[in-house]
């Protein structure tokens, strides 16, 4: 069986903008502001950033995308790898939050 999600189809996300091209240019407009330019956080900050929510929101397109703005960021493989766990961490923390609710009622 092939896969939902195949990279090549990564090099397609712009044609969402093919219908509604003022919406697309729009979204386009802020999330490259959002997402690649300098401001409080470095361009190679929010690759970063990018790539943990990427793999919290577990897009594969996502996953690809940001792990390669990375890699041209300056990003190397250890500072990624950290970021995932960090994102393990804080996805993990949030299940281990709500144990005590297994108890019931206090």
């Amino acid at each position: 069986m092939a896969s939902y999600y195949e990279s090549k189809d990564l090099a397609k996300f712009s044609d969402i903008g093919k219908n509604q091209k003022h919406l697309w240019d729009k979204f386009i407009t802020w999330y490259t502001e959002a997402t690649a330019t300098e401001g409080a956080l470095t361009k190679r900050e929010k690759q970063l950033i990018g790539l943990a929510v990427a793999h919290t929101v577990q897009c594969p397109y996502c996953i690809d995308a940001y792990t390669n703005s990375c890699l041209e960021s300056g990003v190397n493989m250890d500072q990624m790898t950290e970021a995932l766990h960090v994102t393990a961490a804080v996805r993990g923390g949030g299940a281990g939050g709500r144990g005590p609710r297994l108890a019931g009622p206090g």
